[in-house]
């Protein structure tokens, strides 16, 4: 039922007022720091040397740790790193406990490193984004108690009495401050207040940049996708910080108003705005004075391009892209910056390794510092002049960052692929599923199990073995797309067996569903490259069913070649009106192709007839590239 309009209007502004009161309240708690949206110093030369340390997430013991390894600080935690630059890419926050105390060390050691020569930089990462805007989803229980000292208890009360206002469904009284305290932890409203706009740390994060070059390597959370290449480091320090900060401001003071409940997730701003406007419209009321232009303006800024999968705190196709897609949005990014190679974190990796790719143009800091969650540890990397080191927390020494190995599937024991290759060569078959065209196997080496698919040969005997001959054309060019495959032979038949990666789902389930948008690699690109590749190979059988998907990061896996390799001029059926995209480095991995090279690593799996035919329509594709 409708309430009339002036009690409407009367619970309007007893909310506003409310809210307003807690948060004034709670901001006089902290000093009120300034911040600008002018330009910033972002990068650096001569630097000496540098460590560089990845989401924290809270876990301030690792994050000592592998300072006092760096030497930066000393038992104490006095700064004794002279010159040297410190830097944090970003995602000190949520999920760990003390995310509090991170903070207070960085800002404690900022000025201290500053007197000796040196510096401490800390980049934007997504997380802290979420804290300043309002999407708290990932603040653990233990962050909010960090604040419960500075909670207002007669505040928190009332906080009590709105909630259970506007839940009459919610009788049982127990079941009410159950649910409140679940929706408002212990330290909210302080820890809200403390990332305000003016709060000790919403004021400190706020004049943070999104990316830094020092000694002309880029430091930066996520990764550099196109949008950064069109930007350069001004842009991104500049606009998309711009709008961070805006988005910001206006939020706090809708808050403050009454227009938005601290509470309200970020995602959920928009509709809450639109909802507080019909409200409006309903009782023929006026908004707040500026309250209304505000509110559109921040729905706008919600989709704002630093919230989005390409922004510098989000994007993950730097590290989940194949170097053949990647490569050039890579160079182009750098460039534009200047800079000669990127150091991120955002995406934690495999066996908490820091990890090198791109002939070491990438240098993945992410090691899942945060145990009790990634399961990791912590680490530094440490540049200086012409070295790269790293620090793991514990170890007794420094050690060199590992090349980032090709997968293509989850593997066990995160098995190389040459590795996977000796397995599937010599494992003892375990189990078998007979299918009509197939087989699926167990195989069992020591500790270690694997899923494979048996394809015997069906087409001129041995030598021709279609999905051994893609996988190592993939290989070759560096599209790591198609799984691991060998030639067997299984019960008196020689044929392709396959490494079947679990966890996958088909493009018919994908599509179905609509998975996918999270994609470490865009969609739209993985489908380019399989676009290209199909047509190289003449891959007449490519079905929804022969496009698998890692559900852990979507990267497009193709299985399947059995109608591929063919003779035929031109394209397949499906492929003739479909426009492929060649990037300058698809044109140069496939102009290093050439005869003798491909008769040696397609022995005794493609005759010389199929590698001509592969030549002739890799030229086409190469002539219909050029400008």
């Amino acid at each position: 039922m409708r309430r009339d309009r002036s009690s409407t209007r009367r619970i309007s502004e007893k909310i506003r007022l409310f809210a307003g009161s807690v948060l004034t309240l709670i901001g006089a708690f902290y000093a009120a720091a300034a911040w600008s949206t002018g330009p910033l110093q972002w990068r650096w030369s001569d630097v000496d040397s540098v460590v560089a340390v990845a989401d924290i997430h809270g876990d301030y013991d690792a994050f000592v740790t592998v300072l006092r390894q760096a030497k930066v600080v000393d038992d104490d935690l006095e700064w004794t790193g002279g010159a040297a630059h410190l830097v944090v890419v970003g995602d000190v926050l949520d999920r760990g406990p003390d995310s509090r105390r991170v903070l207070d060390l960085l800002m404690r050691l900022e000025p201290l490193a500053a007197a000796a020569g040196g510096r401490v930089h800390m980049t934007l990462g997504n997380h802290e984004v979420m804290n300043l805007t309002g999407d708290l989803r990932y603040v653990s229980r233990e962050e909010f108690m960090a604040f419960e000292a500075d909670d207002p208890e007669d505040e928190r009360e009332q906080l009590f009495d709105r909630f259970v206002a506007e839940h009459p469904e919610i009788a049982d009284p127990a079941v009410a401050r159950n649910e409140f305290e679940s929706r408002y932890p212990p330290g909210f409203l302080a820890h809200r207040a403390a990332f305000a706009p003016d709060g000790v740390y919403g004021a400190w994060l706020l004049e943070r940049p999104l990316l830094i070059v020092i000694n002309e390597t880029a430091f930066v959370h996520g990764g550099l996708s196109a949008a950064a290449g069109r930007l350069g480091g001004d842009g991104i320090n500049g606009e998309l910080r711009a709008q961070i900060q805006e988005y910001a401001q206006l939020m706090y003071r809708l808050q403050t108003q009454g227009v938005l409940s601290p509470s309200t997730n970020f995602y959920d701003h928009p509709e809450a705005l639109n909802s507080y406007a019909q409200r409006v419209a309903a009782d023929e009321a006026a908004w707040p004075e500026g309250l209304e232009a505000a509110a559109e303006r921040l729905t706008k800024l919600n989709a704002a391009r630093v919230f989005d999968q390409e922004s510098p705190l989000w994007y993950r196709g730097t590290v989940g892209c194949t170097p053949l897609l990647e490569r050039q949005r890579l160079e182009t990014a750098l460039g534009a910056m200047p800079a000669n190679r990127v150091v991120l974190g955002h995406t934690p990796t495999a066996r908490a390794r820091i990890l090198s790719r791109m002939e070491g143009r990438v240098l993945r800091i992410d090691t899942g510092m945060l145990n009790a969650y990634y399961g990791g540890r912590g680490a530094a990397l440490v540049l200086a002049g012409d070295t790269v080191e790293v620090l793991y927390e514990g170890d007794m020494g420094p050690t060199q960052p590992t090349r980032q190995p090709r997968r293509v599937g989850r593997r066990p024991a995160n098995l190389t692929a040459t590795a996977l290759e000796e397995f599937l060569q010599n494992a003892s078959i375990v189990d078998r599923v007979d299918g009509e065209r197939e087989m699926l196997l167990t195989l069992q080496q020591g500790d270690i199990r694997v899923q494979v698919v048996f394809t015997p040969s069906q087409r001129s005997g041995r030598g021709f073995y279609p999905d051994v001959a893609a996988y190592r054309l993939d290989r070759v060019l560096g599209l790591d797309m198609v799984p691991v495959a060998v030639v067997r032979e299984v019960d008196g038949k020689t044929g392709a067996l396959r490494f079947a990666p679990r966890d996958t789902i088909t493009e018919t389930v994908r599509s179905t569903e609509r998975r996918g948008a999270s994609a470490w690699c865009p969609l739209s690109d993985q489908f380019q490259a399989m676009y290209v590749f199909d047509a190289l190979v003449f891959n007449e059988g490519r079905t929804m069913d022969a496009m698998l998907y890692d559900v852990n990061n979507w990267q497009l896996i193709l299985v399947s070649h059995e109608r591929s390799f063919g003779t035929k001029r031109g394209r397949p059926q499906h492929l003739a009106n479909v426009d492929l995209l060649l990037s300058n480095k698809w044109v140069e991995q496939l102009t290093a192709l050439d005869s003798d090279g491909l008769k040696m690593t397609m022995s005794g799996v493609l005759d010389a007839k199929r590698i001509k035919a592969l030549l002739r329509r890799r030229d086409a594709l190469i002539k219909n590239a050029a400008p």
